[in-house]
């Protein structure tokens, strides 16, 4: 009997294939930690914007109802909505750190009435200090001179700057 002579093959892997499975794996690994990074950082961009986002929607609301006075006209006695004053580091509602300032100018595109102008230009710079750096951001927004109706009640009931006592408080 003739006996076949058979190469001592042995089953498994050849370093060659093991080091190409780690080159695929690597390579694989990367990309997956890079996504994840990548994706931290467009997270943590999106909240910063909400938050930004959220903070100017606080100061809006806030000048919306603050920023109009009432006046109580000496000749009339009629209580109508001034001139904006300036605002000097007030505060973000809702947004501890932050604070604005805001003057208001009538806006160029309106005509003006008797009473003024009834839109106002209003640019608004807020402030805020991260890594004890002063940091500030501008925006520029339009009002309408008026008081909400809800604020108008709160002035001249509460804080009595309405036609209830007469008084008018700066």
């Amino acid at each position: 009997m003739k006996r076949s002579l058979q190469t001592g093959r042995r089953s498994g892997f050849t370093i060659l294939e093991v080091l190409v499975a780690m080159g695929i794996l690597l390579v694989g690994m990367s990309a997956v930690l890079g996504l994840l990074s990548f994706g931290a950082a467009m997270t943590r961009n999106a909240a910063l914007k909400s938050a930004g986002a959220s903070a100017v929607e606080a100061v809006v609301a806030d000048l919306e109802e603050g920023f109009f006075p009432l006046v109580r006209d000496e000749a009339t006695g009629e209580v109508r909505v001034g001139a904006p004053t300036a605002i000097e580091d007030r505060p973000v509602p809702g947004h501890p750190g932050l604070t604005y300032f805001a003057r208001g100018t009538p806006d160029p595109g309106d005509k003006i009435t008797a009473g003024g102008a009834l839109r106002w230009r209003v640019d608004v710079e807020i402030r805020w200090t991260t890594a004890g750096r002063a940091k500030s951001r501008t925006f520029t927004t339009l009002l309408l001179r008026q008081v909400p109706f809800g604020e108008r009640l709160r002035r001249e009931l509460i804080e009595g700057q309405g036609p209830a006592n007469g008084s008018q408080k700066p």
